[in-house]
């Protein structure tokens, strides 16, 4: 495994990002000296807070999974997650609406989800379902000690007694016929193959490894902090802070300085150094690769489709909503391919989410907050942004399904597209940066390290997009400093 040679008893940290902020916990618990720069005045990076006139809005992801992953980061200080966070189960985890007009809730608790599929469907499917459940288990189980929670820089590190296991389950098969083959309902086939969007692939040419998203938050469970989504950086600053990290705010690092292939320091826009004897890169990694190291991404990636984003502070409530809200168009592997092909949605599926559904304090007294997502193309794709007209457009397919009143009710709004997310350091206008194909996946992502001394964290590399993976690179960054760590269990290895 490539590890730092040299001193690497001080580190500097750019982006305090969920990544770069668990790469510092494990870095401070490791006995390293860490200062962690950050251009905004407050940690977060995608995960950040917008507050306009008494609302709270999170910018960023949502839906949170797998506490267990924040767990160790905290672990790594000898600290306790749940004396500096309190995480509140969504129940239900998400709510899906059809375009028949039907809904399903989605439970984490396979039991009462089983029920409910009998009773909206039936106890075939049911039974289906809960098929699906023990392979899903089985392949998150197989999956994450190996091929995610792990370094890997050569595809022959993927060779153990796993990677058999992998294949025999039919993990290189395509996600959307694996969910086919325990599910047959349209419905369930939707609710347990849509999150294939969060790898940036259409669940119908997703590897069925990919699976293991739908355990993670269809089995294991979906949280919301208390607070909202920002109050898990906000932890994970504050703890960092205690155990030494050294963190400045609003600090727009410009370069990194090398003797060869090796990083000396970290230069900022007014000027000042910040020497190191490790580097650690929390930007996107093109962008990082780019603008701090001068050495572009030589090869062509493909990157997932980007979203527009609609943040509303709202004097409406709906009866009928829960706190994640899926609304199903009646099109399915004809979006996906529309996306993909760098084309808008013509039949659209989206997400809205209501903080304030779990967590009132968000909003003025009687208020809301929505966050409301369509999938889009990215900047690469055949849409030019900014698309003005299309605030209009999802607000009246917003009211066809059923927000009866909600752009007359819209009392402050913010709006990010694709050009926005580019501009904001993300390549190709992509949140959820490459796609996760076949050779874009293990040791054929891009590597999370370059030259002697230069380390990268974060949804561009090793191990991937979302916020367990994202967690889950801070500690593998860490690690490519301190070196394997010994008796290392991850709670999440269950």
């Amino acid at each position: 495994m490539f590890t730092v040679q040299g001193p690497t008893d001080r580190v500097v940290v750019v982006g305090a990002g969920l990544g770069g902020l668990a790469a510092a916990m494990h870095l401070a618990g490791a006995g390293r000296e860490v200062v962690l720069l950050e251009r905004d005045q407050r940690p977060g990076g995608r995960a950040g807070r917008l507050e306009i006139d008494g609302y709270q809005f999170d910018t960023g992801p949502t839906v949170l999974t797998m506490p267990d992953l924040i767990d160790d980061a905290f672990s790594a200080l000898g600290e306790d997650y749940r004396d500096w966070l309190d995480l509140i189960p969504l129940d239900p985890a998400y709510r899906a609406f059809y375009p028949d007009g039907s809904s399903l809730d989605v439970f984490a608790d396979p039991q009462r989800m089983a029920a409910e599929i009998e009773l909206k469907i039936g106890a075939a499917e049911a039974a289906g379902y809960l098929r699906f459940v023990e392979y899903v288990a089985q392949m998150y189980h197989v999956e994450i000690r190996d091929f995610m929670d792990r370094n890997i820089d050569s595809p022959f590190d993927l060779v153990t007694p796993n990677l058999a296991r992998l294949v025999a389950m039919g993990g290189f098969g395509r996600l959307q016929a694996r969910v086919n083959s325990f599910l047959s309902d349209p419905r369930t086939r939707r609710i347990f193959a849509f999150q294939a969007m969060y790898a940036g692939l259409s669940p119908h040419k997703a590897l069925a490894l990919y699976s293991v998203i739908s355990y993670m938050d269809s089995v294991a469970g979906v949280y919301l902090p208390k607070g909202g989504m920002h109050a898990l950086p906000q932890a994970m600053a504050d703890a960092a802070a205690k155990h030494g990290v050294t963190i400045h705010y609003g600090v727009d690092v410009t370069g990194v300085e090398t003797a060869g292939d090796r990083a000396t320091a970290v230069i900022t826009s007014d000027g000042a150094r910040f020497p190191a004897d490790t580097v650690v890169l929390n930007p996107d990694l093109p962008v990082a690769r780019r603008d701090l190291l001068d050495d572009p991404v030589r090869r062509r990636l493909t990157y997932s489709p980007s979203c527009w984003l609609l943040l509303a502070g709202s004097s409406q409530g709906y009866s009928q909503i829960a706190h994640h809200n899926i609304h199903f168009g009646a099109a399915w592997k004809q979006t996906f391919d529309e996306l993909l092909d760098g084309r808008m949605m013509s039949d659209p599926s989206f997400l809205v989410t209501q903080p304030t559904h779990t967590d009132p304090q968000l909003a003025p007294a009687g208020k809301h907050v929505y966050y409301v997502l369509f999938p889009t193309p990215n900047t690469q794709g055949q849409v030019s942004w900014p698309q003005p007209q299309f605030r209009d457009q999802a607000l009246r397919l917003m009211e066809s399904r059923g927000y009866t009143g909600f752009a007359d009710a819209i009392e402050v709004e913010n709006i990010t597209d694709p050009a926005d997310w580019q501009a904001r350091g993300m390549f190709a206008g992509a949140p959820f940066s490459a796609s996760h194909s076949l050779l874009q996946t293990g040791p054929f992502r891009p590597k999370n390290h370059w030259g002697d001394n230069v380390v990268f964290v974060g949804s561009g590399t090793q191990p991937g997009v979302g916020v367990p993976m994202v967690l889950i690179s801070g500690r593998l960054a860490a690690e490519r400093v301190t070196g394997p760590q010994p008796g290392y269990r991850s709670k999440a290895w269950r």
